[in-house]
């Protein structure tokens, strides 16, 4: 019975050690990615401080990270830090969603529908040919310099890759997959939810992590259009107040930001398409 026991016991311990074990390779493999993806910018961050401190570049034009990091303290400190994140991540966030939503419903009709294409898609790809900055005294005229004009800037922004990449992804599903679905005798709306949008799913997650991107892009725009606070309100308060330190703390914060919201986008698109593996 003593023996018994003991085999059980050697037997569960083994098992535990071997699961142990899984779970130790499995949280490496997640964490080498990571481990990778820092090392480029430690080093650059060494070199850019000795570089800084030594002297080498002049503190004025490029301070040390160790100052813009005593700048976005003190800006932690008093509060106002997560005042100019929280506004530009909310005027994202609102664009984002505003301009993805009219993408996604007008990208699929005229991805599913040759006439739409032909009536809509040339003057859209004109429009997409205009630049950025040439939106900014328009919305100022049609909309003054208030929350309106700049969420409507940043769904532009958003609007054309997210466009793009869903008539691309709709135009680009194989003709088979289609014609597989109507000798199952799939009607349209199960032809399009279950064959179309699943196959052209890639190329619709790769536009909204492009139009996410652009529209970090097209915040400093709209920031620019008499904002009194937002990352890019610090941008312009650098500028003006000649304070190097603040213009690159604000870069960081938006290189930061930005990350963080692609690598959710990006989490996002891992598993909706766990399917492909």
């Amino acid at each position: 019975m003593a023996s018994q026991q003991g085999n059980v016991a050697a037997k569960l311990a083994a098992d535990y050690s071997v699961i142990k074990n899984k779970n130790k390779k499995k949280y490496l493999h997640r964490l080498r990615p990571v481990i990778l993806g820092s090392l480029l910018p430690i080093i650059l961050i060494v070199v850019w401080e000795i570089f800084s401190k030594s002297g080498f570049v002049p503190a004025h034009q490029l301070p040390a990270p160790s100052t813009i990091l005593g700048t976005i303290k003190e800006m932690f400190v008093d509060g106002t830090l997560w005042q100019h994140v929280g506004i530009t991540t909310y005027r994202v966030f609102i664009g984002f969603v505003l301009g993805s939503v009219i993408a996604i419903i007008l990208g699929s009709f005229v991805g599913l529908n040759t006439f739409a294409e032909h009536m809509f898609d040339p003057l859209i790809q004109a429009f997409r040919s205009i630049p950025s900055l040439a939106w900014v005294p328009l919305f100022i005229l049609w909309m003054g310099i208030g929350e309106p004009s700049k969420v409507t800037m940043i769904a532009v922004g958003v609007f054309f890759p997210v466009y793009l990449n869903i008539v691309s992804g709709i135009s680009g599903v194989d003709k088979k997959l289609i014609e597989v679905g109507k000798m199952y005798r799939l009607n349209t709306f199960e032809l399009i939810t279950r064959v179309i949008f699943p196959a052209a799913l890639p190329s619709i997650l790769v536009g909204l992590r492009s139009g996410l991107g652009l529209g970090w892009m097209f915040v400093v725009a709209a920031e620019l259009m008499g904002a009194s606070e937002g990352l890019g309100y610090l941008l312009v308060l650098g500028q003006n107040t000649l304070a190097p330190e603040t213009i690159l703390a604000s870069i960081i914060l938006f290189a930061t930001i930005g990350k963080l919201s692609d690598w959710v986008l990006k989490e996002v698109e891992t598993r909706s398409l766990h399917w492909q593996r």
